[in-house]
């Protein structure tokens, strides 16, 4: 992790490592939350985005519809986590590869693909600013939950890495924190609290007219604290 001491990203790596530690130990680190949380007027809106499932949702229909995974494709899914496990991915017709920078969370990927057998293209442990992979590789992608911890210069090396490895017309679905929201403020104070604060210092304007040198918006969303963007890339 020293190489990356300055983005911030040691620090999500290991807030990460730390939940997955917890997992195997049965623990749930969003429970048992301390009081200065509980205690919080929006704490209920966060109790009820629980329950019905409006968290900001790798794993929603309209992902699945827009991006239409085929089996000729390749999907990338940067800032994984554990998406192959408990959203979906390992359903999608499409070839998957994750890249996510919590060594842990890759480890227990693929135990888990060893484990069901599954047939994927690859897994990557590191930056999704910096991937191993060759230019206009992929065809598909994501990357939920993941921008909101970091400034603008480093979203924008994401963005160009992104539209390096998509191909012409690929189809990109991230998402963007809703600043300002009662939603957003409360997830914002629990990630803090767990050792990943957000960083995220843009307004939506800042990031769409970022987005627009490589990507046209198809449509965009609010999904819970989130904006979800469905984008095209403009090679």
């Amino acid at each position: 992790m020293e190489g990356y001491k300055n983005t911030g990203l040691d620090k999500i790596a290991k807030s990460y490592d730390k939940a997955i530690d917890l997992g195997r130990q049965g623990i749930d680190p969003y429970e048992n939350l301390p009081d200065y949380i509980k205690n919080n007027p929006n704490y209920l809106i966060y109790k009820d985005m629980q329950e019905n499932e409006t968290l900001s949702d790798s794993g929603r229909k309209e992902i699945v519809e827009f991006l239409n995974p085929q089996q000729d494709m390749k999907c990338i899914d940067l800032g994984c986590c554990l998406n192959l496990m408990f959203r979906g991915y390992k359903e999608w017709e499409s070839i998957y590869y994750g890249v996510d920078i919590s060594p842990k969370t890759i480890e227990l990927l693929k135990q888990f693909i060893e484990k069901n057998c599954l047939q994927i293209g690859a897994l990557h442990c590191g930056s999704m600013h910096n991937t191993p992979f060759d230019d206009s590789f992929f065809d598909i992608g994501t990357c939920i939950g993941s921008l909101e911890y970091f400034r603008k210069e480093f979203v924008g090396q994401v963005l160009c890495e992104i539209y390096r490895i998509m191909k012409s017309k690929g189809k990109f679905v991230l998402d963007i924190p809703n600043a300002g929201s009662p939603e957003f403020e409360i997830t914002a104070l629990i990630e803090e609290y767990l050792g990943r604060p957000d960083e995220f210092d843009m307004t939506v304007s800042e990031f769409e007219s970022m987005l627009s040198f490589g990507f046209e918006i198809s449509k965009k969303e609010v999904v819970g604290p989130m904006i979800q963007y469905f984008l095209i890339c403009k090679k």
